[in-house]
C-alpha cells in the first residue's frame, strides 16, 4: 500500500488515446498487479483488451483509477466502501441499485456508530 503522505502530486496525463498498464501504473503511482485486482473489484473499470489480451486504458479509465486510488489511499475507504461511493456518484446507476447502495452504506455507518458507542 502506498503511504498517503507521499506523492500528493500525480504526473500529468499525456494527450494520448490509449495507455498500457505500465504507463497507467506510472501515471497513477499504483503497481500493475493492483490495477488488475481493481478491475475485478470495480465493475466501472473495464480497459479495452486487444492482441493477446493486452490491456489498453483510455483517459477516463486513468481518471477513474486516480479516483479509486484517492478513495482508498488518501480518504481511507475500504474496497467495499469505495465501490459504494463510486456507485452513489454515478448518475447512470438505476434507482434500485442506487437505493441498495444507500441501504448498504447506512447499514455500514450504523455498525461503525455502534462500535464507537462501545468505546
Amino acid at each position: 500500500m502506498l503511504d498517503p503522505g507521499e506523492n500528493h502530486e500525480l504526473p500529468i496525463i499525456p494527450g494520448k488515446r490509449y495507455f498500457t498498464i505500465g504507463e497507467v501504473s506510472d501515471l497513477c503511482l499504483v503497481k500493475p498487479h493492483v490495477l488488475r485486482y481493481w478491475e475485478q473489484e470495480f465493475p466501472q473499470l473495464k480497459p479495452v483488451k486487444r492482441r493477446g489480451n493486452r490491456r489498453y486504458y483510455q483517459r477516463h479509465d486513468v481518471m477513474l483509477i486516480r479516483q479509486i486510488r484517492s478513495l482508498l489511499y488518501v480518504e481511507g475507504f475500504t474496497i467495499s466502501g469505495a465501490r459504494n461511493k463510486l456507485d452513489l456518484d454515478n448518475p447512470a446507476l438505476p434507482d434500485a441499485s442506487r437505493q441498495q447502495a444507500i441501504k448498504t452504506l447506512i447499514h455500514e455507518l450504523e455498525d461503525v456508530l455502534d462500535m464507537l458507542k462501545k468505546i
